[in-house]
């Protein structure tokens, strides 16, 4: 499965980028590819293409505040979650994705 997806609180520090590294670890530990884009106090970072989005079977949001760009994952499925979740509970997030995209295969 590929993942695309946005970190990003609500002071844009802390949060935002262990949110990131904790989805890339339990996207990666699961067997997907996975990419997170940040969005924090210093601006946008790891910004995802176009072609990423486009790839993508589902776009995981881990934000606390309205992210910049979202229209750019219209027509995705989208699981959005506050950074906490992301955080304190990064593979049952993936999990969910997991079972998001069954549910939308088996329609």
């Amino acid at each position: 499965m590929k993942i695309v997806g946005v970190a990003a609180c609500t002071v844009g520090i802390a949060h935002t980028y262990i949110a990131q590294e904790k989805m890339e670890n339990a996207g990666k530990k699961a067997g997907h590819e996975i990419a997170i884009e940040t969005q924090g106090t210093i601006g946008t970072e790891n910004e995802l293409s176009s072609q990423q989005i486009q790839e993508a079977d589902i776009v995981i949001l881990a934000a606390d505040v309205k992210i910049a760009g979202r229209e750019r994952f219209e027509g995705k499925r989208i699981i959005q979650v506050p950074t906490d979740v992301a955080v304190k509970s990064p593979n049952k997030l993936i999990k969910k994705a997991e079972e998001v995209l069954k549910q939308k295969q088996a329609q």
